[in-house]
């Protein structure tokens, strides 16, 4: 943006200039209305004077036509206060042109019509009879002059030569002459007398006077002489045939000879205009057209400069409405110079704009807190494990926090802006959770929590909700909010906690009477055998036998329900994964044992207890074989490098091809005393997930899509684990744990 200061400045150059043009041009035309009316002064200024004039009119016309041309711009732009300058401008130039016009036109006829009344015929006749008046005046006074020459000549019959010397001053003197000289026949001068006594010689004759005397004639003329006088010179010749001439100057009355030339003069000049009759009436209506024009657009760079002079402010107020209007508030419109109406006006505006800031600002501290309020809410419920929705009345769904997106398994995208009843539709498993919330909230209560059992594909999936009524600040009811957490792994933790209770008593009542059961049965073999026949002796030996297997197998439960109720002490050590589990792999390398190991995790490392996690390799490996029923089934165990959530993983994989899990109670393969086979306590799986979980991993079941059964062990790498981790999610269905 351009300084203010500096368009001021030129504003007032460029009036300068204009202003000094349009004197110049004054002037100019002044002078040529004189030289019009002087001809020595229309031939010599004339023309310079009207090509300087017509010059300065084009430059005047040129900035006439840029500011229009500028103007016609901005009006285009539809720029601010462009059609009310182009309003005012064509008000001013319609006001200026329309007097003018009337004044040119009627200053047209007076001019050609007084010109013409300059050459009338009476004035014509007039000064020809002035000047035929003053040439007869003269004619009669160089007459008189004539005759008094003759009488001066005719004085001297009875002087003698010798004497005429003494008498021609007196004659001279008696005449009221300038000069009289007498000479003989041959032109010889023998008397001279001069009013100027220092003069001693005689004017002498033309050749034009002394021929017209030597042919007998008389011979007079009026002379004009210094500082415009004029004289009458005469020179005549003795009529009686005398051998004399006399010459003799008089001079002409001033009055006379003023009033001749003033009539010369002016029949002259009236001679002179006459003849450039024309030349003058085009030159002075040259002259009007150049000051009417001059006028003209004078006014309308006037009518230019004014209207902008006056639509500045509003032009200004209109941009600053503009600017405030797409929110710069801080716009400020400069004070007029003439404190007027407009001035009041930018001064009101002023204040407006600086109170909008104001409230601007509040308004901005204010929705900077609110923003900062909002933040920090969003960081809180980021942070925190717990799902979180904010439900309005009608069970729109306006805002949910990232806990949400992992507990319901849904895009916070795909849950914002949707009905709450809509839930259902996206994922057909949480059709309990909409219908026991919209009971709960339908039910009245402000406030109340519900436990939500979803059936996922992995699993079941327990949710405990609290929800509550949220209140407007004047009291009005605002929609709802819920809380919700995923409290499966716990409520599987208390389980399991009840099942290690279970284990631990019943290893406890189980494991006492065993030992006394297991001796008595030995001691009676052996103290009866002996005594008895053949087949007692028999009958004594299978049933003593079968007591002992018995209690045998009964000690091998009990020993597992000890190994899963005990705590876990761990003894973690680095391990790399893919050695550990090919020195496991050895023990089944014997004979046909139908198990193979792919490594994918070379040089790996976790840390973990060697001994629980061969534990935990061993259950898989007897599961997986027993898993064939009535024939071995073929396991495959395998190790793969998992990236999730920011943390490195390896994946112990043990896959086989028996007949897989049981869809209806895959959910509960890790809980204790669940099996499908005919043998076995449904401890080693249960046993499995609580080693696992100790290692900070997670362990998860699922069938494979060619058949048979796939376990999934999921360890952290690199460091030992001072707390459970959260190991990834599943990408294919299965039971997780």
């Amino acid at each position: 943006m351009a300084d203010p200061s500096l368009k001021i400045r030129r504003r007032r150059l460029d009036l300068l200039a204009t202003g000094a043009l349009v004197v110049l041009l004054l002037a100019a035309l002044h002078m040529m209305s004189g030289a019009v009316q002087r001809s020595e002064a229309l031939d010599r200024w004339f023309i310079p004077l009207l090509a300087f004039t017509v010059v300065g009119l084009v430059v005047l016309v040129g900035a006439v036509g840029w500011n229009l041309w500028q103007l016609l711009g901005e009006y285009r732009r539809q720029a601010a206060g462009a059609r009310l300058n182009l309003r005012l401008v064509l008000l001013f130039v319609i006001l200026a042109l329309a007097p003018v016009t009337v004044v040119y036109i009627y200053s047209l006829q007076f001019l050609s019509k007084g010109i013409d009344g300059w050459f009338d015929v009476q004035v014509d006749s007039a000064m020809e009879d002035a000047l035929s008046l003053s040439r007869v005046s003269l004619d009669l006074h160089k007459r008189e002059m004539l005759r008094l020459s003759r009488n001066l000549l005719a004085s001297l019959d009875d002087v003698s030569p010798a004497a005429i010397k003494q008498v021609v001053g007196q004659l001279r003197e008696a005449a009221g002459a300038f000069e009289v000289d007498i000479f003989n026949r041959d032109g010889k001068l023998l008397a001279l007398s001069h009013l100027n006594p220092d003069v001693l010689t005689p004017s002498p004759p033309t050749a034009s006077m002394l021929k017209q005397v030597k042919a007998g004639k008389d011979f007079i003329s009026l002379v004009p002489v210094k500082n415009g006088q004029m004289v009458v010179r005469t020179m005549v010749v003795d009529p009686k045939g005398r051998p004399l001439t006399l010459q003799a100057i008089y001079p002409v009355p001033d009055e006379l000879s003023q009033l001749t030339g003033r009539v010369q003069r002016a029949y002259e000049a009236y001679r002179e205009r006459a003849y450039l009759r024309g030349s003058i009436k085009f030159s002075f209506a040259l002259t009007l057209s150049l000051v009417m024009l001059l006028g003209l657009f004078a006014a309308a760079w006037g009518a230019f400069y004014t209207s902008r002079m006056l639509v500045r402010p509003i032009k200004q107020i209109a941009e600053a409405t503009r600017a405030v209007a797409a929110g710069q508030y801080d716009v400020r419109v400069p004070m007029p110079r003439v404190k007027d109406e407009l001035a009041f006006l930018v001064d009101s505006f002023n204040q407006m704009t600086r109170r909008l800031a104001q409230a601007r600002n509040v308004a901005e501290a204010s929705r900077r807190e609110l923003a900062a309020q909002h933040k920090y809410l969003e960081t809180v419920l980021g942070a925190i494990s717990s799902g979180v929705i904010a439900l309005d009345e009608q069970g729109l769904i306006r805002t949910a926090n990232p806990a949400t997106e992992t507990i319901l398994r849904l895009p916070v995208s795909e849950l914002e802006g949707r009905y709450l009843y809509q839930l259902a539709g996206l994922d057909s498993a949480l059709e309990p959770f909409v219908t026991q919330i919209r009971e709960a909230l339908a039910s009245g209560h402000s406030e109340g929590k519900v436990e939500i059992s979803l059936q996922r594909e992995g699993g079941r999936q327990v949710l405990l909700c609290q929800y509550s009524r949220l209140q407007l600040s004047e009291g009005e009811p605002d929609g709802h909010v819920l809380v919700f957490d995923d409290v499966t792994e716990l409520v599987q933790a208390q389980r399991d906690a009840a099942w290690g209770e279970v284990a631990r008593r019943l290893a406890h009542e189980i494991k006492n009477p065993l030992t006394p059961i297991q001796l008595a049965a030995e001691r009676l073999r052996r103290k009866y055998l002996p005594q008895m026949s053949p087949d007692q002796a028999d009958v004594l030996e299978r049933a003593t036998k079968t007591i002992v297997q018995q209690v045998e197998a009964l000690k091998a439960m009990v020993n597992e329900f000890s190994d899963y109720a005990r705590p876990g002490r761990l003894e973690p050590r680095p391990l790399v994964i893919d050695d550990f589990v090919t020195e496991v792999l050895d023990l089944y390398a014997g004979g046909d044992s139908g198990v193979y190991f792919k490594p994918g995790a070379p040089g790996l490392r976790v840390d973990g207890d060697p001994l629980r996690l061969r534990q935990v390799l061993h259950n898989l490996i007897k599961n997986a074989q027993e898993a064939g029923g009535d024939r071995p089934a073929e396991v495959w165990v395998s190790t793969v490098p998992v990236h999730s959530r920011g943390q490195d993983w390896v994946e112990l994989r043990v896959e086989d091809d028996g007949s897989g899990f049981d869809p209806d109670t895959m959910d509960q393969v890790f809980e204790p005393y669940v099996t499908s086979k005919r043998k076995g306590t449904g401890l080693g799986l249960a046993i499995v997930k609580r080693i696992v979980s100790e290692h900070g991993g997670r362990v998860v079941a699922e069938n494979r899509p060619e058949g048979g059964a796939r376990i999934r062990v999921l360890l952290p790498l690199g460091e030992k684990p001072s707390r459970p981790r959260q190991a990834p999610r599943p990408q294919t269905g299965g039971k997780e744990a």
